[in-house]
């Protein structure tokens, strides 16, 4: 954790250290009464050729990422958690999950070198960012894609991130908007939808 900036989830863990941990037992209780927990990652998966390359942004205790793996993919997830990153490489071993901030995020620093051919960050993870660096993640998940990638990233309203200024921040981060959903099932996003899920990309020529 950064002291200068530490994110809204870290706040919330600071003040709460036992929320990581029952946040993993949520997730494991649904999956054990047969929850779909599956619907990010269909989306996703459809998007994309078998092997492709995806990085779970924000990828808590896994599930999203543990699925496009499941469906023949390459998945590399990040999280700023480590109590949910240990979850994710118990429960679901195969991807390569690590810890670290979306903010600082430098997978070439660390030896992955291979962009990606789409990026998702589900979970409302955008909203848990630490405030003021929302533009500085979409330029680092930009940084991260490869030539025609996608990045999906979906968050629910009423978190005090409007969808307006998130796309706004996509487009200074040199992102373009290609569908905008309400629901991870394909639904059509209006301006009075209770989630946004955007697809975005990064047209050739694109600064940010």
């Amino acid at each position: 954790m950064s002291a200068a900036r530490p994110s809204r989830w870290e706040q919330k863990t600071t003040a709460d250290p036992s929320h990581s941990t029952w946040y993993v037992e949520r997730f494991r209780a649904m999956a054990a009464r047969g929850a779909d927990l599956a619907g990010e990652a269909r989306l996703v998966d459809a998007m994309l050729p078998r092997g492709s390359r995806v990085l779970d942004a924000g990828c808590g205790p896994g599930r999203v990422g543990a699925e496009l793996f499941a469906r023949g993919h390459a998945v590399v997830g990040v999280d700023v958690d480590p109590v949910l990153v240990e979850a994710a490489r118990t429960d679901h071993p195969g991807p390569d999950w690590r810890v670290g901030d979306l903010a600082d995020l430098d997978l070439p620093a660390e030896g992955v070198t291979a962009p990606f051919d789409a990026i998702v960050c589900a979970g409302n993870v955008m909203t848990f960012l630490a405030p003021g660096t929302e533009v500085e993640v979409l330029r680092r998940f930009r940084a991260h894609l490869a030539p025609g990638g996608r990045a999906v990233v979906g968050f629910g309203a009423g978190r005090g991130y409007a969808p307006e200024r998130f796309l706004a921040d996509a487009d200074e981060a040199g992102l373009h908007l290609d569908v905008a959903l309400a629901t991870w099932d394909l639904r059509p996003w209006s301006a009075d939808a209770d989630f946004l899920v955007a697809v975005l990309s990064a047209p050739e020529g694109a600064t940010g």
